[in-house]
Parts: C-alpha cells; sequence; structure tokens
C-alpha cells in the first residue's frame, strides 16, 4: 500500500513537473513575443485618439454630411442614368469635387 502511495505521488510530481515545464516555455514564448512587439512598437508613431472637442464634433458632422450629399447624389445618378461611364465619371468628379461641395456648404466666415 505505502509503495504504491509512493509511486502515485511520483506520478503525479513528475505530470507537475512536466506541465511546468510547458508553462515556463509558454511563458518564455509569450516575453519573446512581447519584446519582439516592444521593439517594433518603439519605431512606430504613437496612436492618437479621437478628438473629443466641439470643433472636432461638428467638424465630423460637416464631414459626414457632406458624404451622405455625396452618396446620395450618386444613387440618383446611378438609378436614372443606365450609362455606366457616366455613373463612373460621376463618381470620379465627387471624389475629386468634395472639398469645394464642403466648401460651399459650410463656408466658415
Amino acid at each position: 500500500m505505502s509503495k504504491e502511495r509512493a509511486r502515485r505521488r511520483e506520478e503525479r510530481q513528475r505530470q507537475a513537473a512536466v506541465a511546468a515545464a510547458q508553462r515556463e516555455v509558454a511563458a518564455a514564448r509569450q516575453a519573446k513575443r512581447e519584446a519582439r512587439k516592444q521593439a517594433v512598437a518603439r519605431h512606430l508613431p504613437a496612436a492618437h485618439s479621437r478628438q473629443t472637442g466641439l470643433l472636432a464634433e461638428k467638424r465630423r458632422r460637416e464631414v459626414f454630411a457632406t458624404g451622405a450629399v455625396l452618396v446620395v447624389l450618386n444613387l440618383l445618378v446611378f438609378a436614372v442614368a443606365g450609362d455606366w461611364a457616366l455613373t463612373a465619371l460621376l463618381v470620379v468628379a465627387s471624389i475629386l469635387g468634395a472639398p469645394i461641395l464642403h466648401l460651399m456648404m459650410f463656408r466658415r466666415s
């Protein structure tokens, strides 16, 4: 009985040692990965969070409104015109003309 208990305890200790070794290897691998990530992140610019002020919120609303107007305009032309060339031309023109439309809609005097 005592020898059987000792054998079981030895088996549990061996399994615990194997599990500890696996955890150690995994921890070393994770540390290596984190070190690599830090080395790369050191050379990248810091990520800036989104501006939260009143002016930033106003600008986001204005840009969203300009984009919505352009999307509606493009959808209307797509629905009415049967020509793909005209639709593609309007998409390109609306992308190029978006800043001008934005200025016309939200002129700051």
